[in-house]
């Protein structure tokens, strides 16, 4: 008899010392989808709930040994990109990733150019090294509005107004696929708009919820939330529908955990 194959998802991001968002946070959603995740460090970050006081970014060279030693020894079922950094560490996981990408497996790339204080994660310098090596090889792209803005070249009330045009535009870019994220919007439903590569767009709503204080990790949480559902074998619209459904019911769960911003329910129940 065949052994079954272990499903292990594996994220590469920055680590978030309060749990609610970078590889902390992605480790908690794949295990809340019964998947027990790998983690590759690029960055350490000295931040709380209240917010980011410094980001120190992993040396490229380690970053680049601890995906050999990884990927020498197994083969993730999918991979979720997040805080890079620096364009070395760019460089360094397109490489790493490059292989993966050609066989087929599933790469989830959550643009992290800024924290949500405003403090800069990737210098702009840096923006078009992941637009040039990290894009192409990703299964999935998945910027909120600000990133896609800056990713797009046009300012925010573009990608408010615009949103479709926006989407074309990263599709155009070397995206093979795109979700713009729509919980910074400004309207009573928190709209995602979906733009695949033939050029049809698919938009999933949920209404919003009700801000009390801000939740911190929501945009790890759904492309983490994608990655696991893209290794269990889920298809790409299966995908972002359930994973916005699980980040939705996170956020109504979500808990005061310090002074600042709340923490995702990440218990919350799956559909």
């Amino acid at each position: 008899m065949a052994r079954k194959r272990f499903v292990v998802p594996l994220t590469v991001a920055g680590s978030d010392p309060s749990g609610g968002a970078g590889l902390q946070a992605d480790l908690k959603v794949f295990l809340r989808y019964g998947l027990s995740g790998a983690a590759v460090c690029t960055a350490t970050t000295v931040q709380s709930p209240t917010g980011m006081a410094a980001v120190n970014p992993v040396a490229a060279p380690i970053v680049t040994a601890q995906l050999a030693t990884l990927l020498r020894d197994m083969r993730p079922a999918a991979v979720k990109v997040g805080l890079l950094g620096s364009g070395d560490t760019v460089r360094a996981v397109a490489r790493a990733l490059l292989p993966l990408s050609r066989r087929g497996v599933p790469i989830v790339v959550d643009p992290v150019l800024t924290a949500g204080d405003g403090t800069r994660l990737l210098p702009k310098a840096d923006v078009p090294l992941l637009q040039r090596h990290l894009f192409p090889l990703a299964t999935l792209v998945t910027p909120n509005l600000a990133e896609a803005a800056e990713l797009a070249g046009v300012d925010e009330d573009r990608v408010r107004g615009k949103t479709d045009d926006v989407v074309r535009t990263l599709l155009r870019s070397g995206c093979r696929n795109v979700l713009v994220k729509g919980g910074h919007m400004d309207s009573d439903e928190a709209v995602d708009v979906l733009g695949v590569r033939s050029g049809e767009l698919v938009l999933f709503s949920a209404a919003r919820v009700p801000r009390r204080t801000n939740v911190h990790g929501t945009g790890c949480a759904l492309s983490a939330a994608i990655t696991a559902l893209l290794a269990v074998g889920r298809s790409l619209e299966d995908a972002v529908q359930g994973g916005k459904a699980f980040v939705t019911a996170a956020i109504e769960g979500a808990q005061t955990i310090g002074r600042g911003s709340r923490q995702l329910d990440f218990l919350t129940k799956l559909e």
